[in-house]
């Protein structure tokens, strides 16, 4: 029942790196990049996790 799930997180984390380059080199963007960046790629790691889980 995955339908695709894990590939399509990967895409979007992918795709938001390739998006977080086109942001200025502003601290203050460097910011808002680095939390982006963190929170995009986590979700396709905390789905891998949550699909090893056992109950």
């Amino acid at each position: 029942m995955d339908s695709g799930l894990g590939d399509r997180l990967f895409n979007f984390a992918v795709d938001s790196i390739k998006f977080l380059g086109t942001f200025p080199k502003l601290p203050e963007a460097n910011i808002i990049r680095y939390q982006l960046a963190k929170c995009s790629t986590s979700s396709g790691a905390n789905y891998d996790e949550a699909q090893a889980a056992s109950s």
